[in-house]
């Protein structure tokens, strides 16, 4: 972590009794995911711990037992907001219907400090001729919101799956279509989600094309076809996440693999043990995160309706989160 988000940010060891909820949760099935990556963690607290957690026949007393509550605060109130695994249709050949091709990264935009807008390779033709369509897919409404998520699922003509997972990008910073709208005045901001978003520019393609354009950043894939279709998605760890267990944090504040305890607030609140198991380009700060609701439109529905309130503590070694604390800080 930088000197300068240290100077701003404040860390507090709290008590199990003091997470709210705490006592009601499945702690195995938190468990059961922490185990599913921690023994990519490299650091030697972490090793210790994910070899210990093997064996727990009590997931809460374990994670009573070798963790500590650390709430990481930097001034700025927590959101939760929630994403999704897409799932579109598709084919491995250009047709008719399916004409929308999904790009791997060109060799040329690995090495580009920032290579061209989304307007240039869609209108320009600098994709042409490279042979780097991993498929094609018959909507280029859910392609953009597909480059949103990161990773996505196809569903092939004869049933079968096509699994992608984020590539690379062009390394333009990403605009808000949402935000957009509401400088446009088209909608208010508490009008917006995905679905209103989608439902627009397909009422208004000319429109809606040149404000996707909004956004310079275009995002580049990888096919993923290994992993089984009833696992999740890859995260940043390059391992599968899990419905509803795990988020999407700042890596420059929770470790990746980290166990987090949630407290959404709003409608629907929330309190449950999470993993830290992705990042994304929208999650930064402190008390920043987002929530993995899963696969298909559903899961898209209630993704895009999140927006809350509440707070996130990240559960430490031991002696890890008392070395957060001021006095031990040199």
């Amino acid at each position: 972590m930088s000197a300068s988000a240290q100077a701003e940010t404040v860390y507090s060891i709290l008590d199990f009794d003091d997470l709210d909820g705490w006592a009601e949760d499945d702690h195995q099935a938190a468990l059961d995911v922490f185990r599913s990556t921690c023994r990519d963690m490299k650091t030697p607290d972490w090793k210790t711990l994910c070899r210990a957690a093997q064996d727990q026949q009590n997931a809460r007393a374990f994670f009573e037992l070798f963790f500590r509550p650390l709430l990481i605060e930097d001034g700025k109130d927590m959101m939760f907001t929630g994403y999704f695994e897409p799932e579109l249709d598709g084919s491995r050949t250009k047709t008719a219907r399916y004409k929308y091709p999904i790009y791997a990264m060109p060799r040329d935009a690995k090495t580009a400090g920032q290579w061209y807008t989304r307007r240039q390779i869609l209108e320009d033709g600098v994709m042409d001729g490279l042979n780097l369509e991993i498929c094609y897919v018959d909507d280029p409404v859910e392609l953009f919101f597909l480059q949103i998520q990161g990773s996505g699922r196809v569903r092939l003509p004869d049933g079968s799956f096509l699994r992608v997972g984020f590539g690379g990008s062009n390394r333009h910073n990403y605009r808000s279509i949402g935000q957009e709208m509401v400088r446009r005045g088209i909608y208010q901001s508490h009008q917006v989600s995905a679905e209103v978003i989608k439902n627009w520019v397909r009422r208004n393609p000319e429109e809606g094309r040149e404000l996707l354009f909004h956004n310079p950043s275009y995002v580049f894939f990888r096919e993923v076809s290994e992993v089984p279709a009833d696992k999740g998605p890859l995260g940043a760890m390059n391992r599968s996440i899990t419905t509803m267990r795990s988020i999407a944090v700042d890596p420059k504040f929770t470790p990746l693999g980290a166990p987090v305890w949630i407290e959404k607030d709003g409608k629907s609140p929330l309190r449950r043990l999470m993993v830290a198991q992705d990042t994304g380009s929208a999650i930064k700060g402190a008390q920043r995160a987002d929530v993995f609701f899963g696969t298909g439109d559903q899961a898209g529905k209630e993704a895009g309706r999140l927006r809350d309130p509440g707070r996130m503590v990240v559960l430490m070694p031991i002696q890890r989160a008392y070395a957060y604390l001021p006095e031990n800080v040199q």
